[in-house]
């Protein structure tokens, strides 16, 4: 793992493509922006972990009704 430390405002570039700006600090919070290629998924991490097991569960057969209303909004 690469660690770097940002001021607000400065970036990091990730190939050609992508780009990560700080954008603030409050507490122990950070906000960042994204910019990325609309091919590019980005998700938090929680969020993908969500979609991982959805789809695990979709492809096993043993999808809930409540995950189903979770994938149609």
């Amino acid at each position: 793992m690469l660690i770097l430390s940002r001021k607000i405002d400065e970036k990091i570039k990730i190939g050609n493509d992508i780009t990560v700006t700080l954008i603030g600090v409050s507490g122990d919070q950070v906000k960042i922006g994204v910019e990325a290629p609309k091919n590019i998924k980005v998700f938090r991490q929680e969020v993908f972990d969500d979609i991982q097991r959805q789809n695990k569960a979709a492809a096993q057969g043993t999808i809930t009704l409540e995950n189903l209303s979770k994938i149609l909004g």
